[in-house]
């Protein structure tokens, strides 16, 4: 969180606030692995805040990727099953649109991450979104540890 309260990235203009949310993000994926819910959803409402000042998608250049509110949304999905509350994680995961996703390995992650939502609700939808997410990304799919424990 240090870095991204620092001044530099506060007068670094929408790159430099786009940066700040990504920071932000790793914060409350990180809390979010500690098993704080409401640490996790202040930190992510932080940056869905940011996102939403932004007013769209900022490329960012040495991320590979870009900052937006539907990256917040993703984020959502898994730091929320990291939680430990898969029906916010499936809360979540309503309001994307895997077709807004501007690639394949993005609409993979994030059918993924839905799936693990279904095993942890105990739903039979997991085999079929695992093998969506299969199905755009083979090689995503089975290198990711999340998915490979699905299919154990």
């Amino acid at each position: 969180m240090s870095a991204a309260d620092h001044p530099d990235l506060r007068d670094a203009g929408r790159a430099g606030a786009a940066e700040r949310g990504l920071l932000i993000q790793s914060a409350a994926y990180t809390v979010a692995r500690r098993g704080d819910r409401d640490g996790m959803r202040e930190l992510t409402d932080e940056a869905a805040g940011i996102a939403h000042q932004l007013g769209g998608a900022t490329l960012l250049r040495d991320h590979g990727g870009g900052f937006s509110p539907l990256t917040v949304q993703l984020h959502r999905i898994s730091a929320e099953n990291y939680a430990g509350d898969p029906l916010a994680a499936l809360a979540a995961a309503r309001s994307v649109s895997l077709k807004a996703l501007p690639s394949v390995e993005r609409r993979s992650r994030a059918l993924s991450d839905i799936a693990v939502t279904y095993d942890r609700l105990g739903r039979s939808d997991c085999i079929r979104t695992l093998l969506a997410a299969e199905h755009c990304a083979p090689q995503e799919t089975h290198t990711r540890p999340a998915t490979k424990s699905l299919s154990r």
